[in-house]
């Protein structure tokens, strides 16, 4: 009994949130019924949607290469949504960031596989020495340290 009671408060605590966060939301966003203000220097042009050619189909059209028939006016911002406009992405970026880092941690896992199960061992064992490897037998570090100046090596 307990647990449907708590489960009854969790969604309409829920649906409260939804409710005032869509209302918070709302009052510091556009109004619902937002046109913006049409432009005077158009005059009586029509008001085009904004919606890009690379997006429509590629037959049907007079010039598919534009994708627009013969007599179509133009959008006020044509030279942005024609085909030659930037590219609408078709891909959502989180998506392409997802797939890129997805892709890069593939290739460095290779990169490891590659470098410590693919590579041989060593085919022989690293000399050793005696006498902490004849430092003494070989010029090592006694011979090779730099002499104490004195003054009286310089006259």
């Amino acid at each position: 009994m307990s647990s449907t009671i708590l489960t009854a408060r969790r969604v309409g605590i829920r649906a409260a949130l939804r409710k005032n966060r869509a209302h918070a939301v709302r009052s510091y966003a556009l109004p619902v019924n937002f046109k913006p203000e049409h432009d005077p220097q158009l005059g009586d042009y029509p008001d085009l949607p904004y919606v890009s050619r690379q997006r429509l189909p590629a037959l049907g059209w007079d010039d598919r290469q534009m994708r627009r028939n013969f007599g179509d006016p133009l959008h006020e911002r044509d030279e942005i949504l024609s085909m030659w406009g930037p590219d609408a992405p078709t891909v959502p970026p989180s998506t392409a960031l997802r797939h890129f880092i997805i892709a890069f941690s593939g290739i460095a896992a290779f990169g490891v596989f590659c470098k410590y199960t693919l590579v041989p061992a060593r085919p022989a064992v690293p000399r050793e020495y005696p006498f902490s490897g004849l430092v003494t037998e070989l010029g090592g570090l006694e011979v090779n340290k730099a002499r104490e100046e004195s003054i009286e090596e310089e006259e």
